[in-house]
């Protein structure tokens, strides 16, 4: 599956799920200092963007140490945004990454798996395992991506109060929607990569 820059944009988004995020990061920061939380919500944005940079870097190393194909990559992505969208479909009462942790939060849970989870970082490897060569597109991905969670974010209790919970959830679910075909896309790209490649090896 071949993706341009928008198409990219759209998944990384969708897989960080800003709009989703708005409960568990009212509920993380909601013992901080009224202050301190846009503070918090650009720190954990911006750890979370270096650690999907890193993975970008590190991406086609990666993989091919553990000799893993773009077949299989995409599958398996394919499989982990599945799970996420029904997650974002059928939430659970602890949400989609379960129960968060009281106190000041650092990395865990809002930059990890919040934004940079199994998800975004599937989909980076992703995205890089695809068109290495655009590197340079996939690592302004990353940054508008966690640009776009922390603008969302640092206005989450405003969002939440004005639109109410119950169309915060029914947006993530029409994300989830969304996301689930996404999903199933990259799942029958990769069948149809692997049946291409391995019907050239075998002729």
């Amino acid at each position: 599956m071949e993706h341009t820059f928008i198409s990219a944009l759209l998944l990384m988004v969708l897989m960080a799920d800003p709009f989703g995020n708005i409960p568990i990061f009212i509920s993380s920061l909601k013992t901080v200092q009224p202050r301190r939380r846009a503070w918090i919500i650009i720190r954990e944005c911006a750890i979370a963007a270096a650690i999907l940079a890193v993975f970008a870097f590190g991406g086609s190393s990666f993989l091919a140490a553990l000799g893993l194909s773009q077949a299989a990559l995409s599958i398996g992505g394919g499989l982990i945004v599945l799970l996420m969208a029904i997650r974002m479909v059928f939430p659970s009462k602890e949400g989609v990454f379960g129960e968060t942790p009281f106190g000041e939060p650092f990395i865990v849970p809002l930059a990890v798996p919040a934004i940079a989870g199994p998800s975004t970082l599937a989909t980076i490897l992703l995205l890089v395992g695809s068109d290495s060569s655009r590197m340079l597109e996939w690592l302004l991905v990353v940054i508008l991506t966690c640009a776009i969670s922390a603008a969302v974010l640092v206005f989450a209790e405003k969002i939440q109060a004005v639109v109410g919970e119950r169309t915060t959830a029914a947006f993530e679910r029409l994300m989830g929607l969304i996301l689930a075909a996404m999903a199933v896309q990259m799942f029958l790209t990769g069948i149809s990569e692997y049946i291409t490649t391995t019907l050239k090896g075998a002729f």
